[in-house]
């Protein structure tokens, strides 16, 4: 392996090195999209995060194989307390098609949108209608061992048992009794027997379409369940990695690891893996809350929010400027930075692919390339390592401008530097560039007229461009004969 790589683990609350169950071979679960609408800005970041880990965990020589779900029943309306309606069932009913129209129609979008995102497809994507009968299967052995009883058709996890025998709040750090205090039970919850408890099997309503038969109704499973079976059916009991944002390490993946526990015996997963949440205006971006721009929005620039469209290499870049766990505020002027710096590195490749060397040099590639390595290798800490490309454009630039030269050798290793980080690892790549040549161009002419405001020493308006350059996120380097100008947020 090239090097240690630390991750962040929900878990324990620390980053720990990286080691897997059986090397070289790494088993990483993500949980995938709830298809029933377009895919949104906020799903974008899950994908892009762990397509980062996936191509990083290979670059680092490990065979991974990527499981990521498509949830496409069971998932309701209410999360917290198993209640209204399939959202699928519902969108169905909304749109006056069958649920599996909904779910191929948007499964599709999804897709496409992940494509033109160049997110690499995962090993396997296996969806919760598939696999019916392992969740039936894991229902009966929860009863069996206890831990889950049936009631008018349904059948609940006993979630008091089971924290009495081990720890219900081990990855999101509730404590139950804490939780009974600071709640009150909401009506139609009378056939539980625990507040907290949550469904595994629910008996189909009369006319809810999507229903399967079962030993206690005619019913479907319940929406937690279908990871925990899916990802022990092709990971195995115990794996390695388990992703997903936030927003489900409560009651998700608190949900799975007492599923899994209950039946196994042991925690399943090793290392839980949760990116941020996209915001908008402070507030998390969510179809459920309503202020969700979908990616295809995005792309055209349709959204009344959208100053302008904006490419799918440029929402990318945009999401590596922000280490994963932090949240991605959205707004255009972010955005705009973002096209401008992505053009900047792609700009400094092609101007890479042209330069002659011409001797020795006081560049330290090596220290450059060191440095992106070990950015990465610190829970992928994309932005930092994005900074040191930067540095490696600077040095381009000025042997392009014949102040500074590069060796043959040091040509071939930003070259190499360029490939495995801005194409291999970070998965950006060219686009129609016209827009952003034009970005580019109206930046470089507003600049030129900072030159011209300051050879006539009218200092405010040279202040006052630079100072709005800055809150954009576009750092203004004056020199003697010129300026510099980088991406710096």
């Amino acid at each position: 392996m090239k090097s240690a790589l630390y991750l962040y683990n929900t878990l324990t609350r620390k980053k720990e090195l990286f080691e897997p169950l059986a090397p070289p071979f790494v088993g990483m679960y993500v949980c995938g999209p709830t298809v029933y609408s377009e895919a949104h800005l906020g799903h974008a970041r899950p994908a892009v995060t762990f397509d980062v880990l996936y191509r990083y965990l290979m670059h680092l020589g490990y065979n991974v194989r990527y499981v990521r779900n498509i949830t496409d029943v069971g998932h309701l309306e209410n999360e917290t307390d198993d209640t209204g309606e399939d959202k699928i069932s519902r969108r169905a009913r909304q749109e006056h098609l069958e649920p599996m129209e909904i779910v191929q129609k948007y499964m599709n979008s999804f897709h496409h949108a992940m494509e033109k995102l160049n997110t690499l497809p995962p090993s396997i994507e296996p969806r919760a209608t598939g696999h019916i009968i392992e969740q039936q299967q894991l229902t009966e052995k929860l009863i069996g061992e206890g831990y889950a009883y049936e009631v008018n058709g349904s059948v609940y996890f006993d979630v008091e048992k089971y924290d009495g025998r081990h720890n219900y709040g081990i990855l999101s750090g509730r404590v139950l009794e804490d939780m009974r205090a600071n709640s009150r039970a909401l009506e139609g919850q009378d056939e539980k027997r625990g507040q907290f408890d949550f469904a595994l099997w629910k008996k189909a309503a009369p006319g809810h379409i999507m229903r399967w038969p079962s030993k206690w109704s005619d019913g479907f499973p319940g929406w937690h369940l279908e990871c925990s079976v899916m990802s022990t059916k092709y990971l195995g009991e115990t794996f390695d990695i388990h992703g997903g944002g936030m927003d489900l390490i409560f009651p998700h993946h608190e949900c799975e690891i007492a599923q899994s526990t209950a039946a196994q015996g042991h925690q399943p997963v090793r290392y839980w893996v949760h990116n941020n949440m996209v915001t908008i205006n402070g507030q998390k971006m969510a179809r459920s809350l309503g202020n969700f721009i979908t990616l295809e929005e995005m792309f055209s620039g349709s959204h009344k929010l959208l100053a302008r469209a904006y490419s799918p290499m440029t929402i990318r870049f945009f999401m590596l400027q922000a280490q994963y766990r932090s949240t991605l505020d959205f707004s255009n002027e972010a955005l705009l930075a973002a096209s401008l710096g992505l053009q900047k590195l792609m700009n400094a490749e092609k101007t890479l692919a042209g330069l002659i060397p011409g001797g020795s040099s006081t560049a330290d590639i090596s220290g450059i390339a060191a440095k992106c390595h070990e950015a990465m290798s610190d829970d992928l800490n994309t932005p930092i390592a994005i900074a040191h490309l930067f540095d490696a454009v600077r040095i381009i630039n000025l042997v392009n401008d014949g102040k500074e030269k590069l060796s043959a050798e040091d040509i071939r290793s930003l070259q190499e530097l360029f490939r495995i980080f801005i194409h291999d690892l970070f998965g950006l790549r060219a686009e129609e560039s016209a827009g952003n040549d034009r970005l580019e161009g109206v930046l470089k002419l507003l600049l030129d007229i900072r030159q011209e405001a300051k050879a006539k020493k009218e200092w405010a308006v040279s202040d006052r461009i630079r100072d709005r350059l800055s809150e954009l996120g576009i750092t203004v380097k004056d020199r003697k004969d010129g300026y510099d100008w980088e991406i710096t947020a």
